[in-house]
């Protein structure tokens, strides 16, 4: 019997990791962002959508590995002058028990490979439901989490595989920024919108200016200051 490889994405068969049409669609795709200004290399539609279906629900590890490549490029992942190490928002510890992974583990685990930087956890998810599922009011209260405390100075990039309202990022940040982590730089594979919500795909996503912070920032920053770095 002959056993043919498949296409993460849409499982035709294919010798690569993504058949012809599913990386011309990748390729056509643009980066989008929720509305307070986290950041995403694809929007929930297509491929997109179909790669973190394959990662989350079909047991497809290796989606995880061409959402963080698409990370890399599209959000312009570079750890020269922006972070220090890579962690993750984790997932409710009842799903990733059923599923056997956390799925935005892998996606920041697979970005610390490309840039050859170190991936540590240091969030600890309180026990609470996950946000899949929920309406946006209680997406907007965010789940609750603690964080290992940091060295002075440290600068950590934080990975989701998917924002909504950005609640599980923001959460995430402030509990790192209480931890005494410097800098927080908020990324997600996929942006995925609440029905109802008005388009978030801009035309470009350039960086934000030297000594300016993102919008998501300036929400953490209520609660505990935030330092941009140059």
């Amino acid at each position: 019997m002959l056993f043919l490889k498949t296409c993460v994405a849409c499982r035709a068969p294919c010798e690569q990791a993504l058949c012809n049409p599913c990386r011309f669609a990748l390729a056509a795709a643009r980066p989008a962002a929720n509305p307070a200004g986290i950041r995403a290399a694809l929007t929930f539609a297509g491929v997109g959508r179909d790669l973190i279906v394959a990662l989350k629900f079909r047991h497809r590890r290796s989606a995880a590995t061409v959402l963080a490549a698409q990370m890399v490029r599209r959000l312009r992942l570079d750890a020269s002058g922006g972070f220090d190490v890579i962690t993750w928002a984790p997932t409710s510890a009842r799903r990733a028990r059923r599923r056997g992974y956390d799925q935005a583990e892998l996606i920041a685990r697979a970005i610390a490979r490309q840039l050859r930087v170190p991936c540590r956890r240091f969030l600890y998810r309180s026990h609470g439901s996950a946000q899949t599922g929920k309406t946006r009011v209680q997406r907007l209260a965010g789940p609750a989490f603690r964080a290992r405390r940091a060295r002075p100075g440290l600068r950590v990039l934080v990975v989701d595989d998917v924002v909504t309202t950005g609640a599980t990022l923001r959460a995430a940040g402030r509990a790192l920024v209480a931890a005494g982590v410097d800098h927080v730089q908020l990324v997600a594979a996929v942006c995925a919108e609440l029905r109802g919500s008005p388009p978030s795909v801009p035309r470009s996503l350039p960086r934000p200016p030297v000594g300016c912070a993102p919008a998501w920032e300036s929400s953490i920053a209520s609660s505990a200051p935030v330092k941009a770095r140059s």
